[in-house]
C-alpha cells in the first residue's frame, strides 16, 4: 500500500473513534469508517510481473484506452496512447521502459475532465522522457477533475527499470504516453490495460 493510505486511513479512524467517543452515538461513525475503508483500498499497489520481452513499452498507468493516433510534435511524427484512470483503478504509476530521464518536466494547469481532449495540454501533469531500449518514450501524468495532485519520485538524471514505480496520482486521471511513430501497437481503443503488466507496443523487429 501506498504511504497516504495510512495517513487518510488512519486519519479517518481516528475520526470514527472521536465522533463516537464525544457524541456516545456511534452510528455517526459509520461515515468515516466507510472512508478509511475506501481510502485504505484506493491507496493499494499491487506487486506486478514485469514482462521482459525486447523491446517492450508497457502501460505507465491502470485504465482504459481512450484514444489511439499519431501527433505532430516539434522532433517529429509521433504516437500517442491515452489512458484514462477512474477512481476505481490502481493509481500507482510504473515506467514504460529501462531507461534514463532526459527530461522531466512539471506544469501548472487546469483541472478539466480527464476525458476531454483539452486535458492532454491545459491540465496540470508532469512530463517525462525516458531514453532508453534504443528507443524514446514521453509519458505525461496528467491531473483530472478529481485529482488535486501528482506525486513523482524522480528528476532529469535517474535511471529506472521497466515497470519501477515512478509516482502517483491521487483520484482519477489521465496518463498520455508519446511513442516513436514506428512502434508496433499492442492495444486499441476500449482495452483494459494495467501498469507495469500490459504492453501498449513493441520496437521489436521495427
Amino acid at each position: 500500500m501506498v504511504r497516504d493510505g495510512y495517513f487518510y486511513g488512519v486519519g479517518c479512524l481516528a475520526v470514527a473513534v472521536a465522533v463516537g467517543s464525544f457524541t456516545g452515538v456511534w452510528a455517526l461513525s459509520v461515515i468515516p469508517l466507510l472512508l478509511a475503508a475506501f481510502f485504505l483500498w484506493f491507496f493499494r499497489d499491487p506487486e506486478r510481473e514485469i514482462p521482459t520481452e525486447p523491446g517492450a513499452i508497457v502501460s505507465p498507468g491502470d485504465g482504459r484506452v481512450t484514444e489511439t493516433v499519431r501527433i505532430q510534435t516539434p522532433a517529429g511524427e509521433r504516437q500517442r496512447i491515452s489512458i484514462f484512470l477512474s477512481v476505481f483503478n490502481v493509481h500507482v504509476n510504473r515506467a514504460p521502459i529501462a531507461g534514463t530521464y532526459a527530461s522531466v518536466r512539471y506544469q501548472k494547469g487546469k483541472y478539466l475532465n480527464a476525458m476531454n481532449p483539452a486535458s492532454a495540454e491545459q491540465n496540470e501533469q508532469t512530463i517525462a522522457t525516458l531514453r532508453g531500449e534504443g528507443t524514446e518514450v514521453t509519458f505525461k501524468v496528467i491531473a483530472g477533475l478529481l485529482a488535486r495532485r501528482i506525486v513523482f519520485f524522480h528528476h532529469e538524471g535517474d535511471t529506472v527499470e521497466r515497470g519501477q514505480r515512478v509516482g502517483l496520482i491521487k483520484f482519477g486521471s489521465r496518463v498520455d504516453v508519446i511513442l516513436p511513430v514506428e512502434a508496433a501497437l499492442r492495444v486499441k481503443v476500449g482495452d483494459r490495460v494495467k501498469g507495469g503488466i500490459s504492453i501498449l507496443a513493441s520496437m521489436e523487429g521495427r
